[in-house]
Order: structure tokens, then sequence, then C-alpha cells
């Protein structure tokens, strides 16, 4: 059953890291119309889904973004994924006063620049303030773990720990587990569940911005929706787990022929 829907509304997105896992840019672009989006996630919702993250590129920077969110939110637990640069934008700020998720995550990405994670946790303070849960996502490279460490010590004081998720950065780089455990001091701690070697997770998936449906994010592979409703997704992830399983098999029978 998936219980657990990640959204990728573009890879449209102004900041534009060289590491992120969307490839987003600022020339980026969607193929997600709202209109969309409310019928492939409610169909879901009504199929068994009971909560929804919208991520992008960068979801704030999304044409009816607020749209999307008031229609969602009375049918599920909805969040949103932010690097939280469009909230200093009056505009975009009012209109989330008035449009707003159960969630909003923002994002650290350099661990290490004081500015950024000064910026973030004002934000998260002011989003606090209008009633939204909030969360941080923590991004976690080999090379800047004590600045990680020293985040988390810092807006641990202002945030439930438990609303705070390590990610692991992926594709160079990226710290060993014992590494990203030493950030909380051999505490328990949030993470993906690729953690310690690849595990899609049983209860989530991921869906592009480009309509294309993966058990993560981080999977180079994905399958094209079938359609824009639950059975569509479902039917991607079958294709997808038969692919794998397929790939998986062509590459034991290449191990068994150099075995032998």
């Amino acid at each position: 059953m998936i219980e657990l829907l990640s959204i990728d509304l573009s890879n449209y997105c102004s900041k534009q890291c060289s590491f992120c896992y969307n490839h987003s840019t600022r020339k980026g672009n969607t193929q997600w119309k709202p209109a969309e989006v409310l019928l492939f996630a409610s169909d879901c919702v009504k199929n068994g889904v009971k909560a929804v993250s919208l991520g992008g590129g960068e979801p704030f920077e999304y044409e009816g973004v607020f749209e999307v969110i008031d229609a969602l939110f009375p049918q599920c637990y909805l969040s949103v994924t932010s690097n939280g640069l469009p909230l200093l934008n009056d505009t975009i700020w009012n209109a989330l006063v008035s449009h707003k998720p159960d969630k909003i995550h923002l994002t650290i990405h350099h661990p290490d620049n004081n500015e950024e994670v000064v910026r973030v946790k004002e934000t998260l303070n002011r989003i606090t303030s209008i009633g939204i849960t909030v969360g941080l996502n923590l991004l976690v490279s080999a090379d800047k773990v004590e600045y990680a460490k020293a985040v988390y010590d810092k807006l641990g004081k202002v945030l439930d720990v438990s609303h705070i998720i390590l990610i692991p950065q992926r594709f160079g780089n990226t710290p060993t587990p014992k590494q990203l455990a030493s950030i909380t001091r051999g505490k328990p701690f949030q993470s993906p569940s690729c953690l310690l070697a690849c595990n899609p997770p049983s209860r989530f998936c991921s869906v592009s911005w480009d309509k294309k449906v993966a058990p993560c994010s981080f999977m180079p592979h994905k399958e094209p929706l079938h359609s824009l409703d639950f059975k569509g997704l479902i039917q991607a992830l079958s294709s997808w787990e038969g692919h794998i399983n397929s790939s998986h098999k062509a590459l034991c029978e290449i191990g068994s022929r150099i075995t032998v």
C-alpha cells in the first residue's frame, strides 16, 4: 500500500544547486499543470494515500502552487519542501498566510554558510508564527560533517529534533553512515531509508517533474505514469519492479559466467 506520495512539480529552481537530485536549473521546465496534479493526487488519496509532499524544483516558484495547496489540504496531510528563498518575497509570503499546507520542510544545503543557516532559522520561526508545522532537511556532505553538527546543535534548540532529517549528499562527496551518526552523537535520527544500502521504501513513492515514478527520488531509472490516477501509479511501479528485476537477473547471469 502506498501511503506517502511525493510529487515534484517542476525542475525549475532559481537556486540551481549543482548536486540537485532533480537536476533543477534556472532554465528548468514543468509538465504538470495544476489541474493534473489535483486530478492525480486526489485519486491517489481516494485509494489510500494519506500524505502528499510537494517538491521540485522549487515549489514556491511553481505557478499554481497555492491552487494545489488549497485543493489538497482538506483531503490529506500536505507538506511542502522548499529552500525558503521565495518566502522572502512579500507577495509569496502573503499568499502563504492565506493558503497554508500542514507542514513546510526547509532545506539547508550549505551548513558552512552562516548566512544561509541564519536565513533558514529565521524563516522557520516566521512560518511557525502563522501556525504551520515546520521541519528541516539538513544536507550533509562528507567534507562538512562538523558544520552540519554545529547546525544540528543550534537548530535542535528551537526545533524538535524529530523534525530534523539528515540527508546524505548523493552522487559524490557522500558521508558514511558513521559520519552521519556522529552529527547527533550517536542518538537516534531520521534519514532516508537508503542510508546503509539501497532499500526502496514499501509505503512511499516519488513522482518526478516529468511524470515518472520510482520508489525513491534518487533512483536513476523511473517509469512513466501510465495514466494520471492511482491505477497508473501502481502500473508504473510494477513496470519499475519488472525492469529492476530484469536488470538484476542479467547482472547475476553475467556474474555467474565470469565465475565459471
